[in-house]
């Protein structure tokens, strides 16, 4: 794992809102996986830089439970309302090309389970010396 990568699945971690979003391309193919930060600013940077290049993103907590989704670059699904509302705040002007997106703390889901691996390892390493 690069230092670089490991810095930003720390990033992520240091906001305390982490979960994952699923990105399907238009065309089909296999859809992309990133761990990610579910600010609202985050959330807005990732889908206004990736929205347009992907049919449909699917952003879930850890526990799997529905954030938002987008349709061709749009909020379509959003169950806290509050949250959507502050995701648009950042969303818009990005939309309208008023600003760009800023920087995205996101990661591909094969470096977080790498990092995640690598974390648990030092822990059982740590618990066996202990013994």
């Amino acid at each position: 794992m690069r230092a670089e990568e490991k810095n930003m699945v720390e990033r992520i971690m240091n906001t305390e809102t982490m979960g994952y979003a699923y990105e399907y391309p238009y065309g089909g193919g296999a859809r992309k996986e990133y761990m990610l930060a579910l600010t609202p600013e985050n959330l807005a940077n990732f889908i206004g830089a990736r929205g347009y290049d992907a049919k449909k993103i699917v952003i879930t907590d850890v526990l799997d439970r529905l954030i938002v989704n987008t349709c061709m670059g749009m909020l379509d699904v959003c169950p806290d309302q509050k949250l959507c509302g502050r995701i648009i705040k950042y969303l818009a002007p990005i939309q309208l090309g008023e600003k760009d997106a800023g920087e995205i703390l996101a990661v591909e889901r094969n470096v977080a389970d790498e990092y995640f691996a690598m974390e648990d390892e030092a822990v059982t390493m740590a618990e066996c010396q202990m013994l």
